[in-house]
């Protein structure tokens, strides 16, 4: 019989001053079993770091029409391609096609992530962004995190803190390009 999936709860309060994103809301996340806390703590961060009307988790982790995180206009198209991890060339070449905007979110070194993409087909890949977080960060957000977390998320001139269930922890959410 197979495992299903964990299902985490997320209270939310969302401050993005870089982007003038403000909101609270509860959020459900399934986590696969084959998914590590670590990459479901970087999908939060992900979603909440890309908040928009129309935004939502993808099919799942094993789903290849879908990234992990989505963003829809009204007419159902994708706008934002959101992955999380290391995704392959392939990935990003459809979802490159497909969104108008592509962005990874990663909790591994974004130097390692990007080198199997030297050389591959990405359709225009110098508009593709990586993001990723202070060594150790994602690590120690893992430590706290419970099936129903309270999240205060700020980010201010490019410095997320993270009060996860009463802990505050910061990062500086570095850019680059995937190329």
């Amino acid at each position: 019989m197979a495992i299903g999936s964990t299902i985490y709860t997320f209270t939310v309060q969302l401050a993005d001053m870089d982007r003038g994103v403000y909101d609270d809301f509860t959020l459900r996340a399934a986590r696969h079993p084959s998914e590590t806390d670590a990459y479901m703590v970087t999908r939060l961060l992900a979603y909440c770091l890309e908040y928009a009307e129309g935004i939502a988790f993808g099919e799942g982790i094993s789903s290849t029409e879908e990234p992990a995180v989505v963003v829809r206009d009204l007419t159902g198209s994708i706008t934002a391609w959101v992955e999380v991890g290391a995704p392959d060339a392939e990935r990003l070449h459809h979802g490159s096609r497909l969104a108008d905007r592509v962005a990874v979110y990663t909790h591994r070194d974004p130097a390692k992530v990007t080198a199997p993409w030297a050389g591959k087909r990405i359709h225009n890949v110098d508009a593709i962004e990586v993001f990723s977080f202070d060594p150790g960060f994602v690590d120690d957000a893992v430590r706290l995190l419970e099936r129903r977390s309270t999240v205060t998320l700020t980010v201010t001139e490019g410095q997320l803190y993270l009060d996860l269930n009463g802990t505050t922890l910061s990062s500086v959410v570095h850019a680059r390009p995937a190329v």
